[in-house]
């Protein structure tokens, strides 16, 4: 069975601390991650096309502890952080959560984060290899400013419950349900840790815009919850969850319904020119109307006169039995390279699909081949991934028609 096509540095842990393998490859029947971001982790529990199944249509619980986990306590944590981070977090309540990022002085994203305001402090959990680098910058921008961001990557895990009866699995567990998207609760016991609810892994479901004044409910998305539990007692809550009524799930399932669901993953989908526009992180991780943080003129410039260069796009492959491309393997159209393949797997239900950065001239029917020499497949744009375009200019350059400028 193939699994998900990643590449990228290997699980080491924040701070280089090495985490070592999953203690969950010792159960029966699990097949590891052998390298990529995920080494390390359980690829599948026996039956990967089964566990996409249960996800699908009940729940499953996924290792994801190669995450790595940074904590900023201090008086000042919100009014600081918002002025690093592109979402707007000044006035975020405790027990709220959100997605950030950080970006370079161009724009282009260098980290993502998931976040969450709980027990007096903000948690980012973000990609593994990523929180040294993360954790320099935030060490770097504290000045006078009454906060003290330190890793936590050796004390928390993350295991993500997938499916449409994730509440009923958490409830059964004991863990608190957050009612909004993002709402976060410490979890029960004194060991420490946390909830948030998450976007669910349905088909072709971008992540949520979320206005500034307004909140999500569990009825605006799909079900998902991440757990960041102690890492000591990750087989511990692995097995709470699995007893409430999880299935187990591996991180070829969890890949696999993630591209289905049009989700990017930083390292695999994106590249070093990436924007946010480009792969639908505006509004769930890019406030529009904040400013004051690096990178902000090119969003502005971009939201309000022009169209971002590229754009991610679900790719059908017709790949056969044959080896699936790698991310950051070529899209061609006609012998010419027009974007590159992000994530590639199998999904139970779409056979093989990729997610890809295509160059937005790219029509929804070309005729793509996608990946390199042996890995190359004819593709196909699912138009359901297509970015919406209703032909009207962006806000920037509606004003600067009003006012009779040349285009």
């Amino acid at each position: 069975m193939t699994g998900p096509n990643v590449t990228g540095p290997a699980v080491t842990g924040a701070g280089g601390a090495g985490l070592g393998p999953s203690p969950l490859l010792g159960l029966p029947g699990v097949v590891g991650v052998e390298d990529g971001p995920d080494a390390g982790l359980p690829l599948h529990h026996g039956d990967p096309q089964a566990e996409q199944r249960a996800m699908d249509r009940s729940a499953g619980v996924v290792d994801r502890s190669n995450r790595e986990v940074i904590t900023v306590p201090g008086e000042d944590r919100l009014s600081w952080l918002h002025l690093l981070l592109t979402q707007h977090v000044s006035e975020l309540p405790a027990g709220a959560g959100t997605e950030a990022l950080v970006l370079d002085v161009n724009g282009r994203v260098e980290f993502h984060s998931v976040l969450s305001h709980v027990a007096d402090a903000v948690w980012l959990d973000v990609e593994p290899g990523t929180s040294a680098g993360l954790l320099e910058y935030l060490e770097k921008m504290r000045f006078w400013s009454k906060v003290e961001p330190r890793s936590a990557t050796a004390e928390l895990a993350v295991l993500s419950v997938v499916g449409p009866a994730t509440a009923e699995v958490l409830a059964r567990a004991g863990v608190p349900v957050p009612d909004e998207l993002y709402g976060s609760a410490a979890l029960p016991g004194e060991g420490g840790g946390l909830v948030r609810r998450m976007p669910g892994l349905a088909e072709l479901a971008p992540a949520p815009v979320a206005a500034p004044d307004s909140a999500h409910t569990l009825a605006d998305t799909p079900a998902a919850a991440d757990l960041l539990v102690p890492r000591p007692e990750l087989v511990d809550w692995w097995t709470r969850l699995r007893t409430a009524g999880a299935a187990a799930a591996g991180a070829m399932a969890y890949e696999a319904l993630r591209v289905g669901a049009l989700r990017p993953r930083l390292g695999l989908d994106t590249d070093e020119r990436t924007i946010p526009h480009e792969v639908g992180w505006i509004g769930s991780a890019v406030h529009l109307t904040k400013g004051c943080y690096r990178g902000q003129e090119t969003v502005a410039r971009v939201a309000n006169l022009g169209r971002p260069p590229r754009k991610l796009v679900l790719l059908h492959l017709d790949a056969g039995d044959e080896e699936l491309p790698e991310p950051g393997d070529p899209v061609t159209l006609g012998g010419r390279v027009v974007g590159r393949v992000g994530t590639a797997v199998l999904h139970h239900e779409l056979g093989g699909v990729a997610l890809a950065l295509v160059k937005r001239s790219v029509p929804v029917d070309a005729e793509l081949v996608a990946g390199d020499g042996q890995r190359a497949a004819p593709a196909r744009i699912d138009p359901d991934s297509m970015p919406p375009e209703d032909g009207a200019p962006p806000p920037g350059r509606r004003a600067q028609l009003r006012l009779g400028r040349p285009r």
